[in-house]
C-alpha cells in the first residue's frame, strides 16, 4: 500500500517537473526568438546605414571632383582672362600707334594738297607768262624755250605729285580698313571679355555653392560617422550578450535533448529485449500483432489459441518499459489499437476494430502480470478503422493492414516533440 504511493508521488513529481521544464523551454524559446529577431532588425538597420554612408561618401567624392574641375576651369578662365587683357591693352597701343601715323599722313597729305594748290597757282601764272611770251615769242625765242622746260619740269613735278596723292589716298584707305578691323576685333574681343567676366562671376557663386555644400555635407558626414560609431558599440554589447544567451541556450538545448532522447532510448531498449523473433514500428517502437492469428474472420474474440502467444509478447514488451527505473516515470499511456483493411464500409470497420482492441484489452487486464505492476491505470483501447492503413509500393497490403498495436506514450511528448523541431529549426 505505502509502496503505491510512493509511486503516485513520484510520478507526480515527474509530471510536475516535465511541465516546469517545459514552460521553461518555452520561455526561452521566445527569448531568443526576440533576440534573434531584434538582432536581424539592427544588423537590416546598420547595413542601411552603412549604404546611406556609402551613398554620402561617393556624392562627397563626386562634388569634390566637380569642385577640382571648376576650380581647374576656373584658373584656366582667369588665364585666359588676363591673356585676353594682355591682347586687349597691346591692341590698344596699336591701334593708338595707328591712330598716331594716320594723323601724320592726314597732315602730310595735307601739306602735299597745299604744295599741290600752290604749284597749280604757280603753273596758272607761268601759263600766263607763258601766253604773254608767245605774244612775244617772235621777239624772244630762246626766253620761250626756257619757259617751256621749266613748264615740263612742273608738269612733271604735277605727276608726281598727282602719283604721291594717288599712293597716299590708297595707304590711306587701307589704314582705314585696318582701323575698322581693328575696330571690330577690339568691340568682339570687349564682348568676350564681358562674357568671360560674366562667366568668371557665375563660376566663382558656383564655386562659393559648392563650397557651402562641401563643408555642410562634411559636417553631416562628421555627424554620421560619431552615431555609426556609438551604434558599433552598442551592436557590440548587443552582440556579447548575444553570444552568452546563445551560449546558455545550447546547454539549455543539450538538457532538452536528453529528456526528447528518452523515447529513443525506449525504442533502443525494446529492440535489444524483443529481438528479432517480435514486429515491432523502428521509428515509433509500437508491437504489431496479426489479426487472423488473434481473431477469426469478421470475428472479435480471441482465439483461445492464440492467448498464449499474445501475452508473452505483452509482457516482455511492457515489462521492458515498466521495469527500466530510467524509462517508468516518464510513462504515460499504454495503448490497444485495433486496424482493419479497406474491404467494406468505414462504419463497419470502426466497429470491428474498437471491438478487437478492446478484446484485447480485457484479456490483458486479467493477466496477475499487469495486476502486479498496475498498468490498469495507463491502459486504454480504441478502434482506427482504415485509417492507418499499410502501403507497400503505392498498393495496400491487405494482410499487414489487418493488425492489432500495443503502444506507448510518454508524459509530454507532444511538448517535447514540438521543442525539438524547434530547437532542430534554429
Amino acid at each position: 500500500m505505502f509502496r503505491k504511493d510512493t509511486s503516485n508521488a513520484e510520478s507526480n513529481f515527474w509530471i510536475s517537473y516535465a511541465d516546469l521544464m517545459a514552460g521553461l523551454l518555452f520561455v526561452f524559446i521566445l527569448l531568443i526568438g526576440a533576440i534573434v529577431s531584434k538582432s536581424v532588425i539592427l544588423k537590416s538597420d546598420l547595413h542601411t546605414k552603412e549604404e546611406t554612408l556609402s551613398s554620402l561618401s561617393e556624392t562627397l567624392k563626386v562634388k569634390e571632383k566637380t569642385l577640382d574641375e571648376l576650380s581647374d576651369s576656373l584658373v584656366k578662365s582667369q588665364a585666359l582672362v588676363s591673356e585676353k587683357d594682355r591682347y586687349l591693352s597691346e591692341d590698344e597701343k596699336l591701334l593708338a600707334e595707328k591712330d598716331k601715323l594716320l594723323t601724320l599722313k592726314n597732315a602730310r597729305i595735307a601739306e602735299n594738297e597745299i604744295k599741290l594748290t600752290e604749284a597749280e597757282k604757280q603753273l596758272q601764272l607761268k601759263n600766263a607768262r607763258i601766253a604773254k611770251d608767245q605774244m612775244k615769242l617772235s621777239d624772244n625765242e630762246r626766253m620761250f624755250k626756257l619757259k617751256v622746260s621749266e613748264i615740263d619740269k612742273l608738269n612733271k613735278l604735277l605727276l608726281e605729285s598727282k602719283a604721291k596723292q594717288d599712293l597716299l589716298s590708297n595707304k590711306i584707305i587701307l589704314v582705314q580698313n585696318m582701323l575698322d578691323k581693328n575696330k571690330d576685333a577690339l568691340k568682339k574681343n570687349k564682348d568676350a571679355l564681358n562674357k568671360n567676366k560674366k562667366s568668371l562671376k557665375d563660376y566663382e557663386g558656383k564655386v562659393l555653392i559648392l563650397s557651402n555644400e562641401l563643408s555642410e555635407t562634411k559636417e553631416s558626414v562628421k555627424i554620421k560617422d560619431e552615431k555609426l560609431l556609438t551604434l558599433l558599440n552598442a551592436i557590440d554589447d548587443k552582440q556579447t550578450k548575444y553570444d552568452e544567451l546563445v551560449a546558455n541556450l545550447q546547454a539549455q538545448k543539450a538538457k532538452i535533448k536528453s529528456l526528447t532522447g528518452i523515447k529513443l532510448q525506449v525504442v533502443a531498449a525494446l529492440k535489444e529485449a524483443l529481438g528479432e523473433n517480435i514486429d515491432i514500428d523502428k521509428k515509433t517502437g509500437s508491437l504489431r500483432l496479426a489479426s487472423n492469428i488473434l481473431f477469426g474472420s469478421g470475428e472479435a474474440t480471441l482465439k483461445p489459441e492464440s492467448e498464449v502467444e499474445l501475452k508473452k509478447a505483452f509482457e516482455v514488451y511492457i515489462g521492458t518499459l515498466v521495469t527500466n527505473k530510467n524509462i517508468k516515470p516518464h510513462l504515460d499511456k499504454i495503448i490497444i489499437e485495433g486496424h482493419t483493411d479497406s474491404v467494406g464500409s468505414y462504419i463497419y470497420n470502426l466497429n470491428l476494430s474498437q471491438k478487437r482492441a478492446l478484446a484485447v484489452m480485457e484479456y490483458l487486464l486479467t493477466l496477475d502480470f499487469t495486476k502486479k505492476h498496475n498498468i490498469q491505470p495507463l491502459m486504454t483501447a480504441s478502434g482506427r478503422a482504415y485509417q492507418d492503413a499499410i502501403i507497400v509500393d503505392g498498393v495496400e497490403d491487405k494482410n499487414a493492414s489487418r493488425r492489432i498495436e500495443i503502444k506507448f506514450r510518454l508524459k509530454n511528448e507532444d511538448a517535447m516533440n514540438e521543442i525539438e523541431k524547434v530547437l532542430d529549426a534554429n
